[in-house]
């Protein structure tokens, strides 16, 4: 069921999300590098697109912290393309926003998270009965940050043999937007606490623009 859903969310997604609008919003994820690059640029164009927000995570499991940015923009299409591809030349992920999904779809959901916490957040809701449509996704090609947050208890030793295995971690990040019905908002945003996935309602975006 769930990788029925990820097919049907591809499709979509090679649906333009521009239609011809010319302003959108995106949100982009990735490594704070990467982040910081996209911002940079976008403060140099503040008359064109503009920072909503951003937001720098650090996600804690086991031994492992667990560490990525994601900003979110609106402006001009053109513009928003160009940051798009600093996005993705290095390693990012990204999803475009288009006032047609705003209109079709109710209560848009933004999750980001590392891919796994995703697909746990997925099951989840499936086996509670949440209904959600998956709209967008796309995950970063290249690895987000990771490093061990708990080995300063061990011996210098054990720490050296330790520290290059845990940081040598492959965790990939997903960006997903999905849009819930109205009853069911509370219940999968109690599902993405539980699997440590960040969560911005879409419709509160909007309210404070």
């Amino acid at each position: 069921m769930i990788e029925s859903k990820i097919k049907v969310l591809r499709k979509a997604a090679q649906v333009s999300t521009t239609q011809s609008s010319d302003k959108i919003w995106c949100v982009i994820a990735g490594n704070e590098e990467m982040v910081n690059n996209v911002a940079y640029a976008a403060i140099s164009s503040k008359e064109r697109v503009k920072i909503l927000f951003r937001e720098h995570v650090n996600l804690k499991e086991s031994y492992v912290r667990k560490k990525f940015d994601f900003i979110m923009l609106y402006g001009d299409t053109h513009k928003i393309r160009e940051l798009s591809l600093i996005c993705k030349e290095n390693g990012g992920s990204y999803i475009k926003i288009a006032p047609y999904y705003v209109e079709k779809e109710p209560n848009l959901l933004l999750l980001v998270a590392p891919d796994t916490s995703i697909k746990k957040l997925a099951g989840d809701a499936e086996k509670a009965n949440i209904k959600f449509s998956f709209i967008l996704e796309d995950k970063t090609t290249g690895f987000i940050e990771t490093d061990v947050y708990l080995t300063d208890r061990l011996p210098q030793f054990v720490r050296k043999i330790v520290d290059p295995l845990f940081k040598m971690t492959d965790v990939i990040l997903s960006t997903i937007l999905i849009s819930v019905p109205g009853e069911d908002i509370e219940k999968i945003k109690q599902v993405a606490n539980d699997n440590k996935v960040f969560v911005v309602e879409f419709n509160k975006i909007l309210e404070d623009e």
